[in-house]
């Protein structure tokens, strides 16, 4: 938390950025200007309900005026998102969605410096030099390996994924992005690392691009803020962020096993070595499949789509990949995504059909994070009632229901 004199040296730099007098500031809040130049100078204390409303006058959240953050004004989070974001100024609705979740974001960052959690967990860094496409995807599919291994998670596929990257401190949310927009990662001392996916997407891709921009957390963490766009796929961080996500999702060993169960994928013809105890020697068996039993077809894919909950697309490519298909069987079975994806409906797969997502479903996860922080930071007498009662506002949870939870961790 930041001191008084901070906390005003702050308010002047933001007001001054906006272009505003101490006196339009005086007059916007309901008070005195000298209110204004005391609160500037750190020799007046600033309440929570005056800094709320200052947050709703400069266009900032209430956490960031709180945020232990030495960095110039030039490269503060806004900013380098609006850089990053250029068609944000065109889209009003786009750029409060966006600014409302970063909002959460600094909100919970805040919370966590006056608990001393700045991270529950430790993200560890890859960082590593690339040189060209291949060491790129060789790169992803290492240290989506040595994740899976990190975490715990074998083969099996990943249930929720944001979830999971929620656990290790960073924020996950799902938000109203501009449509060429697959996802954001930001790392800012006003935030923490974060991840913003694009609401509006299907559920497979948005678990694509959690996985995507875990990697960039995990590979990019110097970069300040990312954005995944159609127009830079071809980049090399690109092209690593889509292995590891693909390798993360779709693990080499978990999907040789399904495709074993649906005795899929094993050669047309093998010989197998037996030990023949009457006499005391090997034999070998030629062992024939079926002509074209092994042929991997599209509802083999769509099966295998739903057990890692990736898109029909993201399956097939991921087979060739892995070396259990050819470019020609790809392309065939490319051909046939429309027939694959009316194959999952009938079979009432539908979490990979529906598009969007409620709010409230979108947030789940970051929802979580900050109601425990919010309650804990209470229960340590570190906020107030009405601070709580504040944030509880700015994540739609109903007063009275709030302070109970809240009273009961007291009571503890």
């Amino acid at each position: 938390m930041i001191d008084a004199a901070q906390l005003g040296k702050r308010l002047r730099g933001v007001r001054e950025g906006r272009g505003l007098s101490q006196q339009a500031a005086a007059e916007a809040l309901g008070l005195p200007r000298t209110a204004v130049t005391n609160m500037e100078s750190g020799s007046r204390a600033v309440s929570t309900l005056e800094l709320t409303r200052l947050a709703e006058i400069y266009g900032y959240p209430a956490g960031f005026f709180l945020a232990a953050n030495e960095e110039p004004e030039a490269e503060e989070l806004y900013v380098m998102l609006q850089r990053a974001l250029p068609e944000m100024e065109h889209a009003p609705r786009v750029a409060s969605a966006v600014r409302r979740l970063l909002d959460l974001y600094c909100e919970g960052a805040a919370l966590r410096r006056m608990l001393d959690r700045t991270m529950e967990r430790t993200v560890p860094s890859y960082a590593m030099r690339m040189t060209d496409a291949g060491a790129a995807i060789r790169q992803g599919e290492t240290v989506a390996q040595e994740e899976r291994r990190r975490l715990g998670l074998g083969n099996a596929p990943i249930g929720n994924i944001a979830e999971c990257i929620a656990g290790w401190g960073i924020w996950t949310a799902a938000a109203e992005l501009p449509d060429g927009l697959s996802g954001l990662f930001v790392n800012h001392p006003a935030v923490g690392l974060a991840i913003l996916v694009n609401r509006r997407h299907g559920p497979v891709r948005k678990r694509f691009s959690y996985a995507h921009e875990y990697a960039h957390a995990l590979f990019d963490r110097e970069e300040r803020v990312t954005a995944t766009r159609q127009e830079n796929a071809s980049a090399l961080m690109e092209k690593r962020a889509n292995a590891f996500a693909a390798a993360f999702l779709m693990p080499p060993g978990g999907v040789a096993e399904q495709l074993a169960q649906i005795g899929k994928g094993q050669p047309s013809r093998q010989v197998e070595s037996l030990f023949d105890v009457a006499n005391n020697a090997r034999v070998e068996t030629d062992i024939r499949a079926r002509p074209g039993s092994q042929a991997i077809a599209y509802q083999d894919v769509a099966v295998l789509a739903h057990h890692f909950g990736v898109s029909f697309e993201a399956a097939v490519w991921r087979l060739q990949n892995l070396r259990h298909i050819g470019a020609k069987a790809r392309a065939a079975l490319i051909g046939q995504k429309d027939t694959g994806k009316r194959y999952i409906k009938v079979l009432g797969f539908r979490e990979l059909l529906e598009e969007g997502a409620p709010p409230e479903a979108s947030e789940r996860e970051l929802r979580s994070q900050l109601l425990r922080l919010a309650i804990e930071a209470f229960r340590q007498e570190e906020i107030s009632r009405g601070r709580l009662l504040e944030i509880g506002k700015k994540l739609a949870i109903g007063r009275d229901q709030l302070v109970e939870l809240a009273e009961a961790a007291r009571r503890d």
